[in-house]
């Protein structure tokens, strides 16, 4: 593995929706900041299509498809719905996520173990359309072999834990043990969730991530200083983490 080779950035876009949302009408419109972030130089477009449709909603999907030869990272829940409208719209990847309506952001990762039989049917409905399928986890060494038994290509770690820690080496490790062993496995790494400038370095360091996906931060930061600044500066901070 090349430990030098620059870790992809995705730019997850839901928080312009969100804004959209609060006040109703079009503006600010996800495709621009599609456009935007595709001029920028991300390196994908994530979006979350919620079951409460909080943020992105389903008109959005094929504009913002359309508007980018990015490719595109579609994170669902998984379920039957969510799976026929990803058939539907046929994105680069699908990342099955846990979700919970009365949460504020995804709280944790897929509980693989405890779901193999309906996570492998569903893997395999996606995988077989040509969707490359990723599965959002904690950084578990178990959660990251029953990721591998479902069929799934990529596992994205869970850095929630991470980010919040105030002496965050001890889930350091548990990230750096979780990417050894997807890897030694045949699953991709990436990583995602509370990053920020002063947080990613040492997991955009870790030899086995090659893609982390960024939102929230993003979007509040691009308020201050627009979102292409913000993207350069990201991708900034993770070439110098493997520099």
């Amino acid at each position: 593995m090349n430990a030098t080779k620059i870790p992809r950035l995705g730019v997850n876009l839901d928080h312009v929706a969100t804004l959209r949302n609060a006040r109703g009408g079009a503006h600010p419109d996800p495709v621009r900041a599609v456009l935007a972030a595709t001029q920028a130089r991300a390196d994908g477009i994530t979006i979350h299509l919620r079951e409460d449709r909080r943020h992105i909603v389903d008109s959005d999907l094929p504009r913002i498809k359309a508007a980018t030869h990015l490719p595109l990272n579609l994170e669902m829940a998984a379920t039957d719905e969510m799976v026929g409208i990803a058939l539907g719209l046929a994105p680069h990847a699908a990342c099955l996520v846990p979700e919970r309506r009365e949460e504020r952001t995804t709280e944790g990762g897929l509980d693989v173990l405890g779901d193999l039989d309906r996570l492998s049917r569903i893997v395999a409905r996606l995988a077989d359309a040509g969707i490359r399928v990723s599965l959002f986890i904690g950084p578990d060494p178990e959660q990251v072999r029953a990721a591998k038994t479902v069929g799934a290509h990529v596992v994205e770690l869970h850095t929630g834990a991470y980010a919040e820690a105030g002496a965050p080496q001890a889930e350091l490790m548990r990230l750096t043990e979780a990417a050894k062993v997807a890897a030694d496995i045949g699953l991709e790494v990436h990583a995602g969730h509370g990053l920020t400038y002063d947080n990613v370095g040492p997991v955009a360091a870790l030899p086995q991530v090659v893609e982390l996906n960024i939102g929230h931060f993003l979007i509040g930061e691009a308020i201050f200083v627009g979102l292409a600044a913000a993207i350069e500066e990201m991708r900034a901070r993770i070439r110098q983490a493997r520099s």
